[in-house]
């Protein structure tokens, strides 16, 4: 099995720009990072499936060895699907979020930069539920 340097290169190459992007505040670069981030996985995959082979198509004249594995073209139509998938959801949040803010990156406010200083202290709220919307005891008993 002999892998190319090169694909290994471009492979890293592609995740390390990934994770650059991914850690952006703008969710345009988010989005963008993810799809590199899946395309350098499928070449991963790519990577360590080996030599290629005869297409995976029974016929009893050929030996099994001179297969191509199936398993990892079915990985990376997974990965693709998913990556999709995640995709179409990431541009409806960039939607919503031009929509409402006529922007799609997020800062700090003063609450959240308070917050991360220690300045403010956030209290959780304890509420019960209605007692027409739950089937369980509005009694809470005290830890022992």
């Amino acid at each position: 099995m002999t892998v190319s340097l090169v694909l290994i290169v471009i492979m890293s190459a592609m995740y390390a720009c990934a994770v650059y992007m991914l850690l952006e505040r703008s969710l345009t670069r988010v989005l963008l990072g993810f799809l590199l981030a899946g395309n350098a996985t499928n070449l991963l995959i790519l990577i360590m499936v080996g030599e290629a082979g005869i297409a995976p198509i029974f016929d009893e004249s050929i030996e099994p060895a001179e297969y191509t594995d199936p398993l990892p073209q079915a990985l990376i139509l997974t990965a693709i699907v998913i990556t999709f998938a995640v995709s179409a959801f990431l541009l409806a949040l960039i939607y919503r979020s031009w929509r409402l803010a006529n922007a799609d990156d997020f800062s700090d406010d003063a609450d959240d930069l308070a917050l991360r200083e220690g300045a403010v202290v956030i209290e959780a709220e304890e509420t019960l539920p209605e007692a027409s919307t739950t089937d369980f005891p509005l009694e809470r008993e005290e830890p022992r």
